[in-house]
């Protein structure tokens, strides 16, 4: 900032504040994390299986 002309300090600082407005991260963990209950523990542990079976859809 000490190397920049004066008059380029307001376009910098309005670029630095862009790009810190677009790197916000919304609330954690987003809304859909535990958006199902299945009563099982071994979800992870057997997705392959889960998947073949079409993860509950009948």
């Amino acid at each position: 900032m000490d190397e920049l002309p004066e008059q380029e300090i307001p376009a910098v600082l309005a670029e630095a504040r862009r790009h810190a407005r677009l790197g916000q991260v919304g609330e954690w963990p987003p809304a859909f994390f535990a958006s199902f209950a299945s009563g099982r523990t071994d979800l992870g542990r057997n997705h392959d299986d889960l998947l073949a079976d079409g993860f509950g859809r009948s």
